[in-house]
């Protein structure tokens, strides 16, 4: 069992950046791969980000390559979103997710955190 928790959203302007947080508690955190997703609403989930339980793998969803940085410090039980040049379309309730393989499919995310709001104003 894994319960995770986000942090670290908030309103900022396009350009500005951001750092989430997502707090693991359990025994086993390094043995999940973890995602981020976001979704605004009438919208499915979408994936942003994956790390593999070493942080050794890394992906990105197209949309945010090359501005976003997905990394992990499993001594701390965290895993990090740092996100720069933020822009509008970037607006979504971010979350958090773990699971038992490293996949950019939301079906291999048991484990969600209750989401934290990031808003970018133009």
């Amino acid at each position: 069992q894994v319960q995770l928790v986000e942090s670290g959203g908030g309103l900022v302007q396009a350009g500005a950046s951001l750092r989430l947080s997502c707090a693991a508690s359990g025994r086993t955190f390094s043995n999940y791969a973890m995602g981020w997703f976001r979704q605004v609403p009438g919208k499915e989930r979408e994936f942003i980000a994956r790390v593999s339980g070493s942080g050794s793998n890394t992906d990105y969803a197209d949309s945010v390559k090359g501005r976003f940085t997905i990394s992990r410090d499993n001594s701390k039980n965290t895993m990090y979103l740092q996100m720069n040049s933020l822009k509008p379309e970037d607006t979504a309730v971010y979350y958090c997710a773990a699971g038992g393989l490293y996949s950019k499919s939301l079906r291999a995310y048991a484990y969600w955190g209750q989401g934290t709001q990031v808003t970018v104003s133009s």
